[in-house]
């Protein structure tokens, strides 16, 4: 596999405090990367650094060997970096359809090649059914389904998602797993925030451990669930 994302001593402060601190990990392409850690360990912003969201204040982030460090989030996307938030940020009073064309946009600029990739993206993630509804009549686990379509629709080479499988119930949380699965199969890396461990845990090819900003631990999951570092971080000395 060849490297697809590679961050150096990655560091972000805020004033005098530091949210990341000397962070560095490769992502492969094609492959899924769990980012896992205790509330306030760092993990999103560390999100907003690579997305572009944030400016690091040191480091660098090379992607597809290109120093993309500091590049704003429109700079991204165009590279091939998309992404889905925490707290979901669809357009509540547009149709889902219309929510998914914007993301398809980005790389078809006529509107008709946006519908069809749009219409593609929501086959894809089981919503179909649902393109003429306005996205704030759509369920939880429907609303983070819609941020995934969209953020595919941009047609990305690795995806940032950042807690996909909160506040979804047992049966979506396994709905989620296999619509990951099928998104590496498209040849897509993801990099997954995430707490629902039986969610990130199964399809994970390596993981990275973060605690007060700094990265603790990194390896294949197995490994993880039996690092005493991490268990310290989770569950006290």
């Amino acid at each position: 596999m060849s490297r697809l994302l590679v961050v150096e001593n990655l560091g972000k402060r805020f004033g005098g405090l530091a949210a990341n601190e000397a962070i560095s990990f490769e992502l492969q392409a094609g492959q899924i990367v769990g980012l896992i850690g205790p509330n306030g360990a760092g993990k999103t912003t560390l999100f907003n650094c690579i997305a572009g969201f944030y400016q690091p204040s040191e480091g660098t982030i090379h992607f597809l060997g290109k120093d993309i460090t500091g590049h704003a989030s429109a700079q991204m996307a165009h590279l091939g970096i998309a992404r889905t938030f925490q707290i979901v940020r669809s357009f509540g009073s547009l149709t889902v359809l219309e929510n998914v064309m914007v993301g398809a946009m980005l790389r078809n600029k006529g509107v008709g090649a946006a519908r069809e990739r749009a219409l593609a993206a929501l086959e894809f993630c089981g919503l179909a059914g649902r393109i003429a509804m306005t996205a704030s009549n759509l369920t939880v686990a429907e609303q983070r389904r819609l941020e995934l379509a969209r953020a595919l629709a941009t047609e990305p080479k690795l995806l940032l998602l950042d807690e996909i499988m909160a506040g979804l119930t047992p049966s979506e949380v396994h709905e989620a797993v296999h619509l990951i699965k099928e998104i590496q199969l498209r040849g897509i890396a993801c990099l997954i925030v995430e707490h629902v461990m039986e969610g990130i845990m199964p399809i994970a090819d390596h993981m990275i451990v973060l605690d007060y900003g700094r990265k603790i631990a990194e390896g294949t999951p197995a490994e993880i669930s039996r690092n005493p570092a991490v268990l310290a971080a989770y569950l006290g000395e």
